[in-house]
């Protein structure tokens, strides 16, 4: 069973900034990515970023340059600097992690992890 549990959301005015941590938890977690990702009222979830276990960072375009990502593979976990914050901004923010799923020393696939989700508002 794996566990992902975000903080840090809120409400903050344009301009502001936030940071978003998640913790990743699990027996025997084989972990191969960690991200985020949102959903604004009435669209799909999407890519905000993403970061392997080696450091690869995967970042939507509109967001590379407001926003960054980084990890602690010894504690599995991952936050999320937004930075120049916009109304476009508000969303439901949620962590993912891509766990490779072994049982054994057998293989099974791959398997995504969400969490709960963490509300940001970007509101005056």
């Amino acid at each position: 069973q794996v566990h992902l549990v975000e903080s840090g959301g809120g409400l903050v005015q344009p301009g502001g900034s936030l940071r978003l941590s998640c913790q990743v938890s699990g027996r025997r977690l084989a972990l191969n990515s960690m991200g985020w990702y949102r959903q604004a009222p009435g669209q799909q979830r999407e890519l905000v970023a993403s970061i392997t276990v080696d450091g690869i960072t995967d970042f939507a375009d509109s967001l590379k340059d407001r926003f960054s990502i980084s990890r602690d593979t010894d504690k599995n976990t991952v936050a999320l600097q937004m930075n120049k914050l916009i109304p476009e901004d508000t969303a439901v923010y949620f962590c993912n992690a891509n766990v490779r799923m072994i049982d054994r020393d057998i293989y099974y696939g791959d398997r995504d992890y969400w969490g709960q989700g963490t509300q940001v508002t970007v509101s005056f």
